[in-house]
Parts: C-alpha cells; sequence; structure tokens
C-alpha cells in the first residue's frame, strides 16, 4: 500500500517509524495535557450542568428564613412579598440521634415532611421504600448516605431526642435531597456519614414534638428569575423580624451549595493551570525532535530541493510529521480524558450525593483541546520549520562544521587531574551545546515542578488538619445546648461521667455591615483565656480575646473592607437584637471559614444578659468515653455533639479519597513528562552522535565507557534540573495558593520536605527508566553500519 503514496509520503512514514520512541513520548505528553483539560472542563461542565438539573427539578430554595415561633397563616404575607415565585414553611430542628451500634451519641436534623403529598420546595428523591403513614408519628424519611453508614434499612430502628423526650422512630424510606447533596453536621469541615443524619417526619408529628402547632421555625422560598434577592431578604428580616428571625439567607450562603460552588471553582482553577503546563512541555520536546531532526537531514534537505521539489514542499513534509505527532497525541488524551472523567464522575457521586451525574463535555472542549494543542505544536516547531525553508541547497549538502571544542580547552586543561577523559568528553559537549542542555534541563525541571506543584495541596491540607485539631481546637468533645442557658450548666455536664475539664462558649446571630459591604455571620464569645478552643495568630501563638471590640479573620476583614482599629456596625439577631458600633481589636489568620470572636463578658454585656452560654468544650478521660456518651445521649439539653477524634479521621478519609487520587495521576502525567523528556533527549544524542560513539568503540572503549559519555551527561542534567525543578513547584504551588483564596479554604503555602524529595525520587527513576531504554540501543548499536554512514 505505500507504494501508492507520494515519495515525501513514503518518507514521512519511514522517518516516523525510525523516530517512534521519541514520537509516542511527545504524544503522551500532549495526550496529558488534553486529557487533564478535557477531564477537569468535562467534568466542570458536568458538575454544573447536573447541578442546574437537580436544583431546578427538585425545586431547590433559593433563600432560607429561620425564626423562633411564627404563625403558619404569615405564609401568605411571604408569598405576596415582591419577587417571591413561591413560599413554603416548615419546622425544623437539631437533634441527638442514638443509633444501635454506634457507642458516642450522633449530631442530626429533622425536618417536617408537607402535610399535603406532591412537588414542594426542597423536595427529595425517594431512593428506597416509601413515604410514612400520616396517621403514624413514629416512622419517618432518613438520608440514604447516613442510613447506608450504619447499615439501616426501611423497617429498622433507631431513637432520637426531639425537644428534651426520647422516642423511637420507624424508618420507612431511605432518600437523596438537594439541600444535602453535601451532607456536613454544623461547625465541621468534612463531611462524616456516620456522625451526621437527616430525618423527615410528619408535620403534625414533629409539631407536636416541638410545641410548634399552628407554627413554623422557617420559611424556604424560590425567588422569580432575575430577581434581586438582596432586596427580598431584607424585606423578609423586616416581616419576620417580631418572630424572632436570625436573618435570611440566600443560596450563596447555604453551606452544601458553598462546598459545591468551591468545589467547582478549584476545578475550573486546575483546568486552567495545569493543562497548558503539559502542552507547553510537548511543545518544547517537539521542537526538540524537529529541530535536531532538522539538523541530521541536512543532506537529504538540500538533495530534496536540488531534485525540485519546493520550499512549500519540504515544509509541508514536516508540518505532516508534526500534525501525525500531534494528532496521536490528541487521540490519547481524548481517550484517556474520557477515561479519567467517567471515574471521577464515579468518585463525585460518592463524595457529592447527587441522584444521577454523567460526565459528558461539551464539544467546544473537544475543540478547544484540539485546537490548542496543533496551536501550541505549531509554536515549538515554527524555528525548525523556518530553517528548512530557508536552507539553501548547496549549503543544506555540505556537512556542518565540526564542534569547535577549543574555547573549553583553557579550563578543561586546569581539571585533567580531577576528571577523566569520558568525564571531560561530557563537559566539552555540554560546553559546546549550552542552549541544548538548557533546554533539557528546563523540560525535566518542569516535571518535577509539576508534581510538586499539584501534591503540595495534600501537605497543605495535612498542615490545616493539624492546626485545627491540635493547636485551635484541642477539646475531645463539643456540646451544643438547645438553648443558650446559664453559665451553671457547664456543671451539670461536668457532672456526666468521665468530663474532666469544661470551657463554656457562645454563638449568636448577626449581621456585620461597614458601610455597603454586609456578612450574615455567628461570633464565637469565648473566655479570654481559653485552653481548649482558641484563637491563634499566624505563628500559632494564641491570641487572648480583648476587653472590648471584636476579633476578626483576615478573610472576614477582607470582604468586609475593614481594617483593625476601624468600628463595625453589628446587628444582632438574638435576644433584644439591640444595633451597635464595635471597635475591630484584632484581625487574625485563618485557613477555614470567616469567622469572628469576641470576649464571652463582654457579648453577654452588649446582650444585657445574664451569663449566657450555646455549649461547651470539654476534655474527657479516654478510658470512660463510652458512659460519657450515653449519659449524653439521654441528656434533653443537648442539641448538638461533635467529636474531635471522629472528625478528624473523618477528614484524613476525605483527604485519601480524593486528594489521594489526584496526587496519583498527578505522579503518573509528572512520570511521563520526565520520560518523554530524559528519552528523546538521549535518544536524538545517540542518532547524533552514533559515528562518534562508534568510533570510540573500534578505538577499544568499552561498551559501559561509551554508555556512560552519553547517559552520564544526561544524569548530570538531570541532577541541575532538580533545584530548578523544585523552584518551579514552589512558583506553581503559589499561584495556586492565590486562585485557591475562597471563603470556605485558604490554603496555605506548605511544601515538605518529603514531597520535594518524592518528586526528586520520581524524577530520577523516570531518567533511570530512559536511561535503560537507551543503554540497550547502545548495546545494539551496528558498528560497521555507522561507521559507514557520511559526516
Amino acid at each position: 500500500m505505500i507504494e501508492f503514496l507520494a515519495p515525501l509520503d513514503r518518507k514521512l512514514l519511514r522517518d516516523l517509524w525510525a523516530i517512534k520512541g521519541q514520537a509516542l513520548a511527545i504524544a503522551v505528553v500532549i495526550g496529558c495535557g488534553v486529557g487533564m483539560y478535557l477531564m477537569s472542563k468535562g467534568m466542570l461542565a458536568s458538575l454544573a450542568d447536573t447541578r442546574a438539573a437537580y436544583y431546578e427539578r427538585y425545586r431547590f430554595a433559593d433563600i432560607w428564613a429561620p425564626v423562633k415561633r411564627a404563625p403558619s397563616a404569615l405564609l401568605e404575607q411571604i408569598a405576596e412579598l415582591p419577587g417571591v415565585r413561591r413560599a413554603e414553611t416548615r419546622i425544623r430542628a437539631g437533634v441527638i440521634l442514638d443509633v444501635e451500634g454506634s457507642a458516642a451519641p450522633i449530631t442530626g436534623e429533622i425536618q417536617s415532611l408537607p402535610a399535603i403529598r406532591g412537588p414542594h420546595i426542597n423536595d427529595f428523591v425517594l431512593r428506597h421504600g416509601r413515604y410514612p403513614d400520616a396517621e403514624r408519628e413514629e416512622e419517618v424519611l432518613a438520608l440514604e448516605a447516613f442510613a447506608e453508614a450504619h447499615q439501616l434499612e426501611p423497617g429498622d430502628h433507631l431513637y432520637a431526642i426531639l425537644n428534651g423526650t426520647k422516642k423511637k422512630l420507624t424508618i420507612t424510606g431511605l432518600v437523596l435531597s438537594p439541600e444535602y447533596v453535601y451532607a456536613i453536621s454544623p461547625g465541621e469541615i468534612v463531611p462524616d456519614k456516620k456522625r451526621f443524619g437527616v430525618l423527615w417526619m410528619n408535620l403534625e408529628a414533629l409539631a407536636n414534638a416541638f410545641d410548634l402547632d399552628g407554627a413554623f421555625n422557617e420559611a424556604v422560598l424560590l425567588a422569580s428569575p432575575g430577581e434581586n434577592t438582596d432586596a427580598l431578604l431584607e424585606q423578609l428580616d423586616l416581616l419576620l423580624k417580631r418572630y424572632g428571625a436570625t436573618g435570611a439567607y440566600g443560596r450563596d450562603q447555604q453551606i452544601s451549595d458553598q462546598f459545591l460552588t468551591n468545589e467547582i471553582q478549584q476545578l475550573e482553577t486546575m483546568g486552567r493551570l495545569l493543562p497548558p503546563i503539559f502542552l507547553l512541555v510537548a511543545a518544547f520536546l517537539l521542537n526538540v525532535v524537529i529541530g535536531r531532526l532538522v539538523d541530521t537531514e541536512r543532506e537529504q534537505i538540500g538533495l530534496l530541493k536540488a531534485f525540485g521539489y519546493s520550499n512549500g514542499a519540504v515544509a509541508r513534509h514536516y508540518l505532516k510529521m508534526i500534525g501525525l505527532v500531534t494528532l496521536l497525541g490528541v487521540v490519547i488524551g481524548i481517550a484517556l480524558g474520557l477515561w479519567l472523567g467517567h471515574g471521577l464522575a464515579r468518585m463525585y457521586m460518592d463524595y457529592f450525593k447527587f441522584p444521577f451525574l454523567l460526565f459528558r463535555a461539551p464539544l467546544d472542549v473537544y475543540l478547544v483541546g484540539i485546537g490548542f494543542s496543533l496551536l501550541v505544536a505549531a509554536a515549538g516547531t515554527f524555528g525548525a520549520v523556518r530553517r528548512v525553508v530557508r536552507l539553501d541547497p548547496a549549503v543544506a549538502m555540505v556537512p556542518p562544521p565540526p564542534p569547535d571544542y577549543s574555547r573549553s580547552a583553557r579550563w578543561l586543561d586546569r581539571m585533567t587531574r580531577l576528571i577523566d577523559q569520558p568525564s571531560r568528553m561530557i563537559l566539552r559537549h555540554l560546553y559546546r551545546w549550552p542552549r541544548r542542555a538548557a533546554m533539557t534541563t528546563i523540560g525535566i525541571a518542569m516535571s518535577m515542578g509539576l508534581l510538586i506543584g499539584s501534591s503540595f495541596s495534600l501537605d497543605a491540607m495535612l498542615y490545616m488538619v493539624d492546626i485545627s485539631f491540635n493547636v485551635i481546637d484541642r477539646q475531645d468533645v463539643t456540646v451544643n445546648f438547645v438553648e443558650p442557658r446559664n453559665v451553671r450548666a457547664v456543671q451539670d455536664v461536668l457532672h456526666a461521667p468521665g468530663a474532666m475539664h469544661a470551657e463554656p462558649f457562645r454563638a449568636i446571630p448577626v449581621v456585620l455591615r461597614n458601610g455597603p459591604n454586609s456578612r450574615r455571620e455567628a461570633i464565637i464569645g469565648l473566655q479570654p483565656q481559653a485552653e481548649l478552643s482558641r484563637v491563634v495568630d499566624t505563628n500559632l501563638r494564641p491570641v487572648p480575646l480583648p476587653g472590648y471590640g471584636i476579633v476578626l479573620s483576615d478573610k472576614l476583614a477582607e470582604l468586609l473592607d475593614i481594617r483593625s482599629g476601624e468600628f463595625l456596625r453589628l446587628e444582632i439577631r438574638t435576644g433584644r437584637r439591640p444595633e451597635l458600633d464595635v471597635e475591630v481589636s484584632g484581625i487574625v489568620k485563618t485557613y477555614m471559614g470567616t469567622a469572628a470572636y469576641m470576649d464571652l463578658e463582654v457579648m453577654n454585656r452588649i446582650l444585657k444578659d445574664d451569663i449566657a452560654i450555646s455549649g461547651t468544650y470539654l476534655l474527657v478521660d479516654p478510658d470512660r468515653t463510652d458512659e460519657f456518651y450515653q449519659a449524653l445521649k439521654n441528656t434533653p439539653i443537648v442539641a448538638g455533639v461533635s467529636l474531635q477524634e471522629q472528625a478528624q479521621d473523618a477528614f484524613y478519609e476525605t483527604l485519601q479519597e480524593s486528594l489521594g487520587t489526584f496526587v496519583f495521576f498527578n505522579t503518573l502525567f509528572a512520570s511521563l513528562i520526565a520520560l518523554g523528556v530524559v528519552y528523546n533527549s538521549a535518544r536524538i544524542s545517540l542518532s547524533e552522535r552514533g559515528r562518534e560513539l562508534a568510533s570510540l568503540r573500534v578505538l577499544g572503549l568499552t561498551r559501559g565507557e561509551v554508555s556512560y559519555i552519553l547517559l552520564g551527561e544526561l544524569a548530570l542534567l538531570t541532577l541541575l534540573a532538580l533545584p530548578l525543578g523544585a523552584s518551579l513547584g514552589y512558583l506553581l504551588a503559589w499561584t495556586l495558593v492565590q486562585s485557591f483564596n475562597t471563603e470556605l479554604f485558604r490554603i496555605p503555602l506548605i511544601i515538605s520536605p518529603s514531597t520535594y524529595g518524592y518528586a526528586a525520587l520520581v524524577v530520577l527513576l523516570s531518567a533511570a527508566a530512559s536511561g535503560v531504554l537507551v543503554h540497550r540501543r547502545i548495546q545494539q548499536l551496528d558498528l560497521v553500519a555507522v561507521l559507514k554512514t557520511r559526516e
């Protein structure tokens, strides 16, 4: 079949076959870039489309308006507010759950089911079982993830403390809800399916349990398309103020959607930063391969032009080669991207609780990936193709002058006593071709930098876990009360078996205003010299809370555009609901959330309350935890319990499931880049210096000595690339840190020595693998055939 091709096309196939190893290495690097782009952009589109479809189909609310207690008749006034498309009311409360086989109490929420079946706001997907019977007060629906974590099925039982009364409940069905795509307990930073559960109960039964007959404690709304939700939030707060409203909030502050949005932003950042790095490395490889191929085929190019082939025809010959290698890379990338995308979709299906999630990349993602690959390939080989066009036939057919090593003779002579002859040959060759050596070094360094930059997030997250659980929050258990209570409640908790030390806290809902900037937050009141849950500065030193003003996290201060010493407007949304101006007495660095702190005594003084607390931090005797947990399960004043050890375990498990997967793939990609760069450099050097190496073999050098000359050069360049790769990795990590600065997380720039060592080891092993492949080629070198070739 090859006989039917044009002569240049036959030459093209022969050339590609001759450099098949290099061509495949380049194609794989291009494929990594295209695959990562397709995976990240496709997953980004799939998540956004799935979220939009799920929210729309199950009428996910736009606004939540919690109150203390409001009459059900108020629903009509809420629905008539301008911009409200639909409104509903419900009962929602925190509960303590007790499941067989779980020694520790479980934090949960319980919501009322609409009295009338049918589509409603924040509807849910019934996955198994049936709806509760309206005549049976003990029947409930349960969130599927929680039920599966405890191996609960329809017909099983569990216990819940409802407003101080322990009640046995029967699960009739398992559901998914758009409100709990990311099911996380209040105050936690990662979801824990075993430690947080959600139940749905008939409205009448739940109203009886919480003394809310004919009343509600939360309204949920769908806003009209294009409506200004800020104005609607203000109207809701004004309407519900007399009923103990703590402040209406929009979807942007709903915790589940916040985490989902944060994940989408991270995917967008990764898709914007990492794929271009792969494609730039591919452009570098193409530049090296095609450039050196042109140099070695000078005579052939001259003959082609002498026989009448035009400059354009010869240029198109090399452009076809570039195009075929790039096309192979695109095909590999699409296959890789689809495989990774479907695997990532399965991971997200478990991480975010969607009823469906199909990986589907839009057509424009494919087109951009292909187009950018071709553009980068063309840019990388532009210089080489231009040399082909400009090469005069007469000049091309004359062998290039041999390398001039005279410039290096003086300083090499001084090192004669220090190095042997083969080592001197290595240094002379590097000195003669500094640009080539520098490009190879940069290519290897980029692979190491990519690995460091994409893996440092694991170091950063582990650092954040350590700071959060061992420096800031050092308690064993956090107990939240149903209602603010007198400080004497601390002594009641300390009477529980195993409780050793307690520190009270109070959380109050507020709206913080600084000119046009406002935030709905909770201020945490702590003891000034707290030891269990502390405020720390950037040097991890405890910051005593002053006896005046408010201390803000740096991110909250940034959002409010306020500095230390300035005054901030506080609109308290509890108790007497005072509005007052307080001085910002300090700003502290935090990595998670947007926190605000006050001295507990100062907080209670401005609220004009007795010494009231919302809960307490506790140290518990590790030998008596089961007794302590059992006591908490039977304590009616407790609304929620957070266990530090379980929370930390959940964090590590989440890191392993999510970041561990990304680190694995990044290691694979970085290894392929290092392998491609080193292998290409070694193979091209072998083809360029084949006659030289063969001559050395004839002159008596052993195969090992000849291999040392070629591979020693690559080993030296690899070692030189390590510090540069570490610097590039640090720069990439810094760029990612700036991009991941969100309200939920600020990733610290922490890179452990083990990450640098791991990245260096991956590069060294990849270089060693390339060296083994090239060494085998040197062993198979045909001395007679090589020496017959003309210079």
